[in-house]
């Protein structure tokens, strides 16, 4: 059966403050309120797929995060930091090129396919942490489950709509206080990824806001007097050359 919001086969995005995007405008009706309706951007799901990788060796299943997910792809750049997307039919994980990607929560955002990929991820995060580290006790689910209730309810009371983005990142990132995973493996794939992300990041429309040209005014001419002046005395090498000895002594006989 087709997802219902499938038939989203358009969006328009825009880039906010906190420098992530959220959809202000859609194709079609849905139930949801757009204010706090994000997306992810090309640089975020790379980072997302690096965060996912190791999970494969406990059993990260593909699909799973395949029908989670929506990738639109980018139409063209309407200016004032906002983005027309269009749906594409590329796999989230396999596809080579630039995408923009959508959970897919709208039509229920505690049972659908998103839902499934939290409790998904959850559950591998927990074998990850107790195979790498030597806990007195064994991490459940149900701790992580409520430290990150937690965590993100802060938000929300104050007054942050809570990204797709951090939200996932909040799980794949997560460790018990008190607790750290050895990273010195990852030196070589940092390289990797910074490679990747310049490539995204070119082919993401540039919307920084131009630097403003300052037209010139008669006080700027002072700066060109000053040089002119550096010049001039630069010019000065020293004192007049003085007369030989033995020319002075002519001119006085």
């Amino acid at each position: 059966m087709a997802k219902k919001s499938s038939k989203l086969q358009w969006l328009i995005t825009s880039l906010r403050e906190d420098m992530n995007w959220w959809v202000i405008e859609v194709s079609e009706n849905i139930p949801w309120d757009l204010d706090s309706l994000g997306i992810i951007d090309p640089k975020q799901w790379s980072f997302l797929v690096d965060l996912l990788d190791p999970l494969r060796e406990y059993g990260l299943d593909v699909d799973i995060v395949e029908e989670a997910f929506i990738p639109y792809a980018i139409d063209k750049d309407l200016g004032d930091q906002k983005i027309r997307l269009v749906k594409s039919s590329d796999s989230v994980l396999e596809s080579e090129e630039i995408q923009f990607i959508l959970p897919d929560a709208m039509d229920d955002d505690e049972t659908g396919p998103f839902a499934d990929f939290l409790d998904h991820i959850t559950t591998l995060r927990v074998k990850l942490l107790n195979d790498l580290i030597d806990f007195e006790k064994k991490v459940s689910i149900s701790e992580i489950e409520e430290d990150l209730r937690d965590e993100l309810s802060n938000q929300f009371f104050e007054g942050k709509n809570l990204h797709y983005f951090t939200e996932i990142t909040s799980i794949l990132d997560y460790t018990p206080a008190g607790y750290s995973l050895d990273d010195d493996d990852d030196d070589d794939g940092d390289d990797k990824s910074d490679d990747e992300e310049k490539e995204i990041v070119e082919d993401i429309p540039d919307l920084d806001v131009p630097d403003e040209v300052i037209p010139e005014d008669d006080t700027m001419k002072w700066d060109e007097e000053d040089e002119e002046d550096e010049e001039d005395l630069e010019e000065v090498s020293g004192p007049p050359d003085l007369p030989d000895e033995e020319e002075g002594e002519k001119e006085s006989k």
